[in-house]
């Protein structure tokens, strides 16, 4: 039997019967002591104690101390009778100085205990020791038994309690992980909505916490899963839509094979290999594996090459780009090519989303021992809503955008992973009608 609660009421009865084991054997010998030395002290003469210890202070020691037991009433003239009660004295060490019992040359600790101390100006002088005789003995052994048989009958009593609550507590012990268990059977079986009841003690209740969190995120990283494929089937499968109707329709010639013709669906194809690319950078970036070639970078070289890129496209749809650099900004440890393709991402997304007349500011500040870097423009800006899904893979704010104009949805994606492998932290804010200002913050070298 190798079930937990099997054994928790197998540890619960063993300790039980040890504990009762050990309380009754020093009940029995506690109470045989006392009992023994209650009939010692209920037996003796009034008259012998004064006596010995009148020997003692007149003798120094306890030689021919047998007289003053002689001299005792009933004893003079003839032997103890079979019932009377027996005498042992023993000095100070307790080594026996008188016997009429012929059973002892020296008292331990224990019998000690069960004597009665002689005692003389503070000071113990010896130890006496009363036997009950064989006539004496009846009822007082008889008492002593009835003692033993009821402290054995409380142990069975008290060994079968023990081990009835014993499996009782143990089942319910255990109980909390027999129902963990089926819950994790069924989540391997694939039954992400398996989730275990939290209860039973403090500790088992935070290995059910446990479990149930990390059956939502598998629930939560399933359904991530399942989206992205199909939005990956959905993206892939328009560009290709587009090249193969334009190759039918010109096989049926219903479209001309001209040079036009043919462009048109060549760009469909750079769009396909840009979002093949971009969902390739996004696998690498969210294993960790993107490369990064780190140098010491200069921010504000950084932003003044972006901006002077970008120039020629915003002056086209007629929008002022600009930059705003704050001076002795700190070296930072970055890859330049990687922090471009960031800035490539905003500042597009900023071209595309201003119109025209408006603005656009590349900014980097010092903040503390970083810096931070942001896009700011003059578009629609976004709602709170959006705020939280705009770093989502394949999410547009205007959803009806088409793919030429909207970009895969990949690319905050990508960034922001790109920064977080920099040690750094990507958000946004925006108000609705006041424009959007993208920034991230990477540490100073």
């Amino acid at each position: 039997m190798n079930k937990l609660w099997v054994k928790l009421g197998l540890a619960f009865v063993l300790v039980t019967v040890v504990g009762i084991a050990v309380a009754g054997l020093l009940a029995n010998y506690q109470l045989s002591t006392g009992f023994h030395r209650y009939m010692t002290q209920n037996q003796v003469d009034i008259r012998l104690i004064p006596a010995l210890q009148a020997y003692y202070h007149q003798n120094g020691d306890w030689a021919g101390v047998e007289s003053v037991f002689q001299a005792q009433p009933g004893n003079q003239g003839r032997g103890k009778g079979r019932g009377a009660p027996k005498h042992t004295l023993a000095d100070a060490s307790g080594r026996v100085v008188y016997d009429e019992t012929g059973s002892y040359q020296t008292f331990s600790i224990s019998r000690r205990k069960q004597a009665i101390p002689i005692e003389q100006d503070g000071e113990t002088i010896g130890y006496l020791l009363i036997s009950a005789g064989n006539g004496a003995s009846g009822p007082a052994q008889a008492f002593l038994t009835l003692i033993t048989q009821s402290l054995v009958q409380a142990g069975v009593l008290a060994a079968l309690l023990g081990l009835l609550l014993g499996f009782l507590i143990a089942r319910h012990l255990s109980n909390p992980l027999d129902r963990l268990a089926r819950a994790a059977r069924g989540l391997s079986q694939g039954d992400l909505g398996q989730r275990a009841p939290v209860a039973g003690s403090d500790e088992v209740m935070e290995v059910m916490t446990a479990f149930n969190e990390m059956a939502e995120a598998l629930q939560r990283s399933e359904q991530l899963r399942q989206n992205m494929i199909a939005d990956i089937a959905h993206e892939l499968r328009t560009p290709l839509t587009v090249i193969q109707g334009n190759l039918q329709a010109m096989l049926d010639g219903v479209y001309p094979m001209t040079e036009e013709e043919i462009a048109r669906i060549y760009d469909e194809t750079l769009l396909l290999n840009r979002l093949v690319s971009d969902l390739r950078a996004l696998t690498q970036a969210e294993a960790g594996q993107l490369p990064l070639n780190r140098v010491a970078t200069d921010p504000a070289e950084l932003v003044s090459g972006v901006a002077e890129a970008f120039r020629e496209a915003a002056r086209e749809k007629n929008i002022v780009l600009e930059t705003t650099i704050a001076p002795g900004l700190p070296t930072i440890l970055a890859d330049p090519d990687r922090l471009r393709q960031v800035f490539a991402n905003l500042v597009s997304n900023a071209l595309r989303h201003t119109p025209a007349g408006g603005r656009i500011t590349l900014a980097a500040a010092s903040t503390g021992d970083a810096v931070r870097f942001s896009v700011s423009d003059t578009g629609p800006g976004l709602t709170p809503a959006e705020q939280a899904h705009v770093f989502e893979r394949f999410w547009r704010a205007d959803a009806s955008r088409s793919r030429d104009r909207g970009g895969s949805g990949l690319g905050l994606t990508i960034a922001r992973y790109l920064i977080e492998a920099h040690g750094g932290e990507m958000g946004v804010a925006s108000e609705p009608g006041q424009g959007a200002t993208f920034w991230f913050i990477l540490p100073a070298a």
